[in-house]
């Protein structure tokens, strides 16, 4: 039995406690940090509105625009609509963080690489919405947009009345960082997993966020490749970190030395 603990404890805290409040402390202040700048940076919104007119007309241009089709389709269904936010509200709390911790118990070796990947996407993040402040399709009613995501949080914005908080910004559009987060975490997790059924299910993970970021009229189409794009920086840009602790901070599907 007591063997059997010590296995036990061995993987749900690989470095010990201390490791375990030192991660916790940092992903907390990084995304509360994150959370804070995001509402404080003041996004015109003249600008925001302006700048999601401008993405709609490139997308036009590029026979992409294809969101109120899209939403059109997937409001005859309330089943699918009620899921669609649901995930919305979910994927960047919940899900993300049960897929961190599980990170950290099940894969340790790979953890360290993923939480640098986060910061340096937040840090992308917090750029893009203070030099592009975008308002998000669902205060564009006149291309046909409805709220959908309102009706589960209670939280009621409209173009008119929104305005900035400590913790909320409602030009956060661009980068979609829910795409960002779905891509980190479902390629990792694709790349750790041992059975085909769970490959597959977290490679397909981004593509349904990017199905519900529109289906919700939250993002646009090139806000979720913007979100991809981030994702694939902050990759990237880990892969550079790791060279200063590569036995630390890369990204390996096993541990080092096995």
């Amino acid at each position: 039995m007591l063997a059997r603990l010590r296995l036990l404890q061995a993987r749900v805290l690989p470095h010990g406690w201390l490791d375990v409040v030192r991660q916790l402390l940092l992903v907390g202040l990084a995304y509360g940090a994150y959370s804070l700048v995001r509402g404080l940076v003041q996004g015109n919104a003249t600008a925001a509105f302006q700048h999601a007119r401008e993405m709609i007309q490139i997308e036009r241009a590029l026979h992409v625009f294809v969101e109120p089709s899209v939403q059109a389709w997937a409001s005859g269904s309330h089943a699918l609509m009620d899921f669609s936010s649901w995930l919305y509200v979910n994927a960047q709390t919940s899900i993300t963080v049960a897929a961190l911790i599980y990170l950290y118990g099940r894969h340790n070796h790979s953890f360290y690489f993923v939480r640098n990947m986060f910061a340096i996407a937040l840090l992308i993040a917090l750029v893009g919405y203070a030099v592009f402040p975008t308002a998000p399709p669902r205060f564009l009613p006149e291309w046909g947009f409805i709220d959908t995501v309102s009706d589960i949080t209670g939280v009621h914005v409209s173009h008119a009345s929104a305005s900035m908080s400590a913790l909320f910004n409602p030009y956060a559009a661009v980068p979609s960082m829910h795409v960002a987060f779905a891509l980190m975490i479902g390629w990792p997790l694709a790349s750790l997993s041992r059975t085909r059924a769970a490959k597959v299910l977290w490679r397909l993970y981004p593509l349904l966020i990017a199905f519900v970021i529109v289906a919700t009229a939250n993002h646009f189409i090139l806000d979720a490749l913007l979100g991809a794009l981030t994702a694939a920086v902050s990759a990237y840009g880990a892969h550079w970190l790791a060279r200063a602790r590569p036995g630390a901070w890369r990204f390996s599907p096993a541990p080092a030395g096995m």
